[in-house]
């Protein structure tokens, strides 16, 4: 109200203004006007102020008005905030309630994560071994199909269902049922020239397999990959063939088996026989074996030789005795005449030519002929002896020349291919292995010999012994 009465200010300023050059000339007018001017301005102001009161009157109402209806939308809101916040606390609740319940529920679930993982994990290992039992089987090789759904089971390609668990369960029901049966059939196999052949087969579970053909009998191998069985490169030895056969008609229960799937077997194809591995000593070989020659021709003559000289001793001094009592010393020397070519004989002859003698002196005459009959019985066996200790010294020269050969690729090529070493490490071995062979039979033949001329020797002298005995009972009794 106050601003719009003093905005009328500069009007009745400016009419002051105006009026001036003419008060001078009638003051009183001048009041007059101003005091009209004044009851104008008067009525003005008390204009403009019941305006402006009507207008602050109505701004008032419009205000209280307002200020009614946002008190109400105040408590509204207020009303709705607390409904608002009753909802939440209640959906804190819940929200609390479902957390809970969601950890309870992971927890479930990941307990039955792993169990459904593990009983996968069984499900897919017993696949494959399953899988690995058909393929491997003997069985395979003469019908039967391995399921094709084991392999994508085992190789995690495809999640296993029951119906998977249960074709398992069968497959595995029939392997068992299978593997422990053993048939003779007619089948189709790979025989040793690498030709198919129809041949009888004999599958002995899921172990061996063994064929004949004609007149040849041996075992199978399986190869897998093929799903063929194929003859082994080297037939079994005679004795493993007669079982064979036997079993194959029924006229024994007999039969071998390689409980190792044809580990054994592959075994026996590539063990080598004493004479496969001679050439592979290196020149040593040769040396070491005219050794074993020259010790087996010394052997054979010292044995035919001990053979030959070999006479019943007892039996010879019982006549001699019997012809000594009567004092008939020509029959005495034709005894020993018709055994002329045996030692012992011959001490006995030289013991009766000197039977006039006294003890000592036909005692000495008996040595002389036992030490006359050694040195050929003795023959060769020094020899024999030196033979044997020269064998394995030559033995060890081998390995020395085969581990300097080895130590020479070694330095040329290294380490990286076992198979160049081979060679001299095969010399090496082969060598020792064949002067031990041939130093050991050498060694105890020469014992033996040693053994049957002492006792030879043993057996002249007691024979000589006997005789004096004999001879000066004879001239007691005269």
């Amino acid at each position: 109200m106050k601003k719009i009465v003093f905005s009328r200010f500069p009007v009745l300023l400016m009419v002051i203004a105006m009026a001036l050059p003419a008060a001078a000339g009638d003051m009183r007018e001048l009041q007059i006007q101003a005091q009209e001017a004044r009851q104008t301005l008067i009525r003005d102001a008390a204009a403009e102020k019941a305006a402006a009161e009507a207008a602050a009157a109505e701004s008032r109402a419009r205000i209280m008005k307002d200020r009614v209806s946002l008190e109400a939308a105040i408590a509204a809101l207020e009303s709705a905030n607390r409904s608002l916040e009753k909802t939440v606390d209640t959906m804190d609740a819940e929200y609390r309630q479902l957390v809970d319940r969601e950890g309870q529920l992971s927890e479930k679930l990941t307990r039955t994560d792993s169990m459904i993982n593990e009983l996968v994990g069984v499900i897919r290992v017993n696949a494959k071994d399953v899988d690995g039992l058909i393929t491997q089987n003997l069985q395979s090789a003469m019908g039967g199909t391995p399921p094709s759904f084991l392999q994508a089971v085992a190789q995690e390609s495809r999640f296993p269902g029951m119906d998977d668990v249960r074709a398992l369960a069968r497959g595995l029901l029939d392997q068992i049922e299978t593997t422990s049966e053993v048939a003779m059939q007619k089948g189709t196999i790979i025989d040793r020239a690498g030709r198919d052949v129809d041949a009888d087969v004999l599958l002995l579970g899921p172990f061996t397999a063994a064929y004949r053909i004609g007149d040849e009998t041996g075992f199978c191998n399986y190869s897998a990959a093929g799903r063929k069985l194929y003859a082994l490169s080297r037939l079994p030895t005679g004795r493993m063939q007669n079982h064979l056969e036997r079993y194959m008609d029924g006229e024994s229960d007999v039969v071998p088996m390689d409980i190792s799937r044809g580990g054994a077997l592959r075994q026996l194809t590539h063990e080598l026989k004493l004479w496969e591995q001679v050439p592979k000593g290196g020149p040593i070989v040769w040396p070491i074996l005219l050794i074993l020659a020259v010790g087996i021709l010394i052997v054979i003559e010292r044995i035919i030789f001990l053979v030959r000289k070999h006479l019943d001793a007892d039996g010879l001094v019982r006549t001699i005795e019997s012809h000594c009592l009567k004092e008939d010393w020509p029959a005495c020397e034709t005894v020993c005449d018709r055994h002329a070519n045996i030692p012992v004989a011959r001490v006995v002859k030289a013991g009766l030519t000197c039977c006039d003698m006294q003890r000592e002196e036909m005692e000495n005459a008996l040595q002389e002929a036992i030490l006359r009959e050694i040195p050929p019985m003795e023959r060769f066996l020094s020899t024999l002896g030196m033979l044997a200790a020269i064998a394995p010294l030559m033995g060890l020269l081998g390995t020395v020349t085969g581990m300097i050969d080895t130590f020479h690729v070694i330095t040329l090529h290294g380490t990286g291919d076992p198979r160049l070493m081979s060679g001299g490490i095969s010399e090496a071995l082969v060598t020792t292995m064949l002067g031990l062979t041939v130093a050991i039979p050498l060694m105890l033949s020469q014992t033996l010999l040693s053994r049957a001329v002492d006792k030879k020797i043993g057996e002249m002298e007691e024979k000589a012994v006997a005789l004096v005995n004999i001879i000066h009972k004879s001239r007691g009794k005269r």
